[in-house]
């Protein structure tokens, strides 16, 4: 195997060019993965007419935390693959090509099958490729542990340059241009993040090209690896088997049975669906808790604070991924996205310099790192040079695009109809006249004024066409010969121009979480390596407090949109805020999570208990859709603040308890830091 050494005669930044390698391969997976999580929910809520499949929002969040929490499973087997079968290089590889693919079926938004092949190329794509790019980091500095933690912070910020990236550009070409440009463009980065890796991998030696045996591995002894063995017995795996199976089996029931309205965990007319998962949780306990209780106390103290930690993840995440869902509802829905004026110039130039300055960062590094590998891997940086090309290409494209695009008054017909309230009112209600509508001959007719947004220069009398309205009121324009479905065309006439406005993506607040990261994370990093540095449960508590109050900000914000709205327009101020406290919030746990699992048990303990703590964020990413799918129960029964409140109150508690208790989990962790 080549030697470490020799990985570090190429440096780029201080750091073998190898490591940037698998930092742009990195990015292009993040950028892919972020792009498609950014548009799926409210693809499938919009309207038919914005080409949308006008899904209900518990249908859009079920499978939405299905696909999430299935996101974070199959790495444990994709990792177990590499280890024992085909090694990380081509497990990376293949995991690429398949997520390729199932963005490529995502891209075919016209067909539900299409759909769901492609989230379930993506999940097995993600299982091979996520555990092990960070397995061919590790073993690239076994050598060098102290370059470790620089290695992983250069490496996270490809994570987060890609998530940026990704929500950004899809976002905006799904939303403003077609959903299938936006899916679309998340397989092209995924394409080429494979190529450029493919073409690139010799860069890493020997590293990854075969699966490591167990008996090669290297174990450094101390206090707490010199415990006994001990073994999975047969009751043990089949315990795991009967879990994993009905596990996996709610899991895609869930989704299944509101889309398709086929519940297979349903008998005689009775949904056993809560019976067989909470039986499923008992099992999981009860055999974490079997294993356990076989060890010393020390060991044990140790692995019960892992589960205590794992505990508090899962409501974290259960909160957390609101974000792609119900928070992304808010936006597109509730939140007002359009400005005139000063408001709007503002806006511009924040959009211009957080979309140019990132990408020029980004450029420098891939420029160093051409100096360092060109001459030997010519063909993987041609390749990712393009990929930057068409990066500045459509940055470009989108700054003109949004200096030149305008707000136009225009009226389109409506169909009238008059219905009579319970409360015996008389309730008027206009319909947009479409192609496909049958009209009676007495049918009463109005212009019904509305504004739209377009690219085209358009003069006061000038004939336009709309598509179908869409829950909120707003509309996508689209010019005559661009009009894909013909009898849902609804002719419209211009009033007049409105001279500078722009509207924001929905999806464009998602990137704040990146922003915010890249911009927060030093100071934390600073406090956790001071003497202030707090203990981990005080850290989690702190994590889930802050959390909580950004919710807390949401529910305040919401408090003058009525019961059972499904459209108004409050500040951004909100979203912002509560992006910036969940950003907080999750820099005090989750980059120290995994560090935690590290410490407190032995090497060869590591993979079961990091399979145990990946499933907790798959309960909580799924948590998060059935929570989340609540949101118009509550809303009709209640209201918007009402729900906020309880992803404010549940986090809060969950915070405060986890400080209450960290004298005791710091006594578990028995001189563990």
């Amino acid at each position: 195997m080549e030697s470490n050494s020799e990985f570090f005669k190429s440096k780029v930044l201080g750091h073998p060019a190898g490591l940037f390698v698998l930092f742009f391969t990195e990015m292009w997976e993040r950028f892919s993965y972020y792009g498609m999580r950014a548009l799926l929910v409210i693809f499938l809520v919009s309207a038919f007419g914005m080409g949308g499949w006008d899904w209900p929002r518990e249908d859009a969040l079920a499978l939405y935390g299905t696909y999430t929490a299935l996101v974070y499973l199959t790495p444990i087997l994709g990792g177990m693959l590499a280890d024992r079968v085909i090694g990380y290089r081509k497990a990376v590889f293949y995991g690429a090509t398949v997520m390729t693919m199932g963005h490529a079926c995502m891209a075919i938004e016209f067909s539900h099958i299409f759909l769901y092949i492609g989230i379930g190329l993506l999940i097995i794509g993600n299982g091979l490729f996520k555990p092990n790019m960070t397995s061919t980091i590790s073993e690239m500095y076994k050598d060098t542990p102290e370059k470790k933690d620089g290695a992983y912070v250069i490496f996270y910020m490809g994570v987060n340059a890609g998530a940026f990236l990704g929500i950004m550009m899809c976002g905006y070409l799904g939303e403003m241009v077609g959903w299938s440009w936006g899916f679309g463009l998340a397989g092209i980065f995924m394409f080429m993040g494979m190529l450029q890796f493919y073409f690139a991998q010799d860069i890493f030696g020997d590293i990854g090209k075969k699966p490591v045996k167990q008996a090669q591995k290297t174990v450094v002894k101390n206090e707490k690896d010199d415990v006994p063995l001990n073994p999975f017995t047969l009751l043990d795996k089949i315990m795991i088997v009967v879990i994993a199976v009905v596990g996996l089996t709610w899991i895609i029931n869930d989704p299944m049975s509101k889309i398709a309205d086929l519940n297979i965990l349903a008998f005689g007319g009775v949904d056993y669906s809560n019976y067989f998962i909470a039986g499923a949780l008992i099992l999981f306990f009860l055999v974490l808790g079997l294993r356990i209780m076989r060890y010393d106390k020390v060991l044990r103290g140790r692995m019960i604070a892992i589960v205590f930690f794992a505990f508090f993840i899962i409501f974290f995440w259960g909160s957390f991924e609101q974000a792609g869902g119900s928070m992304t509802i808010f936006a597109k829905d509730y939140t007002q996205r359009v400005f005139s004026g000063s408001a709007a110039n503002i806006f511009i130039v924040v959009d211009i310099l957080i979309t140019v300055i990132p990408v020029a960062i980004i450029t420098w590094v891939l420029v160093l790192l051409f100096r360092q590998t060109f001459a030997k891997y010519a063909t993987a940086n041609i390749i990712l040079g393009l990929s930057f090309v068409i990066i500045w290409g459509i940055v470009g494209w989108k700054i003109n695009r949004n200096l030149n695009t305008f707000s136009y008054d225009i009226t389109y017909p409506a169909l009238v109809s008059v219905q009579t309230g319970d409360d015996g009112k008389e309730k008027t209600t206009y319909t947009a006249l479409t192609g496909m509508m049958d009209v009676a001959p007495d049918a009463v007719i109005e212009q019904q004024p509305t504004t739209i947004r377009s690219a085209e220069n358009l003069s006061a009398g000038d004939k336009t066409y709309i598509l179908d309205i869409d829950k909120k009121g707003t509309y996508r324009e689209l010019s005559a010969d661009k009009i894909a479905v013909v009898d849902r065309k609804i002719e419209a006439t211009v009033i007049k121009k409105r001279e500078n406005e722009v509207e924001i993506p929905a999806t464009w607040f998602l990137i704040l979480n990146s922003l915010f990261i890249i911009a927060f994370a030093p100071l934390f990093s600073k406090w956790w390596e001071s003497k202030y540095n707090p203990p981990p449960a005080v850290k989690y508590g702190l994590g889930l407090i802050l959390l909580g109050i950004g919710f807390a900000v949401l529910a305040f914000g919401s408090m003058a949109i009525p019961q059972g709205a499904k459209a108004a327009s409050v500040s951004i101020v909100w979203l912002v805020l509560a992006y910036l406290f969940h950003t907080l919030g999750e820099l005090c746990l989750s980059p120290v999570s995994l560090s935690y699992i590290s410490k407190l048990v032995p090497a060869r303990m590591i993979a079961f208990m990091f399979g145990v703590w990946y499933l907790a964020i798959a309960i909580g990413n799924k948590l998060a859709g059935v929570m989340g799918g609540q949101i118009d129960k509550i809303t009709e029964q209640w209201d918007l603040t009402t729900f906020f409140l309880i992803f404010t109150l549940i986090p809060v508690g969950m915070g405060l308890l986890a400080v209450l208790i960290s004298p005791f989990i710091k006594k578990l962790m028995h001189g563990v830091k």
